[in-house]
């Protein structure tokens, strides 16, 4: 098994169903980066929430780094799945 292939998600019913739940929590993640990265910037207008905004900044670049994560951890859990030598053997060479 591939890391990142296309087709690892339709080896099986379990593999289709860890994709489709990390799907939704990789958009729902977009979507709180995104959110926080509009809401942050209309508080850059007020001065008074200029700080609130640069936490709402950070908050949003945290959703992006996590983003990567989670498909990362499917992959990993697909990997765990299969046979681990094999894997171990595809990375090496």
């Amino acid at each position: 098994m591939t890391l990142f292939h296309p087709g690892n998600r339709h080896k099986s019913g379990d593999h289709e169903r860890i994709w489709a739940i990390t799907e939704i929590v990789y958009t729902i993640v977009d979507f709180l980066a995104a959110f926080a990265f509009v809401i942050g910037s209309v508080f850059f207008f007020y001065k008074s929430l200029q700080t609130a905004g640069t936490w709402l900044f950070l908050i949003g670049s945290i959703f992006f780094a996590v983003k990567p994560s989670i498909r990362l951890a499917r992959e990993l859990k697909y990997a765990a799945m299969g046979d681990a030598k094999d894997v171990a053997y595809k990375l090496e060479g």
